[in-house]
């Protein structure tokens, strides 16, 4: 994502990442990994389970998934990704596209 980060802005949207860490392993994780777009810390897990992607196998993280809403704030589109696997940037660039 990060090397796509200014091809997502470039369509006029916003892209955030969604932690079930805390803040403090979030801001190092985001430090490390050198990602310049907002990744909230979620340790309560209220966006995760309010999107229903906890993941079932390890329920102290979120399994990985996209979500693009709308501005009107529905779901245009959503991937639910299996364990360590993510939707291709790409997949999102286009799905962006058809908006």
């Amino acid at each position: 994502m990060q090397q796509n980060y200014e091809n997502i802005k470039d369509t006029g949207t916003e892209l955030f990442a969604i932690s079930s860490e805390n803040v403090s392993l979030t801001k190092n994780t985001t430090e490390k990994e050198g990602l310049t777009y907002p990744v909230l810390a979620d340790t309560n897990k209220d966006v995760i389970n309010a999107y229903n992607v906890l993941d079932q196998t390890d329920e102290t993280i979120a399994r990985p998934s996209a979500y693009i809403i709308a501005q009107d704030g529905t779901v245009a589109w959503k991937s639910l990704d299996s364990f360590a696997s993510r939707v291709p940037t790409a997949t999102i660039l286009s799905e962006l596209g058809k908006l």
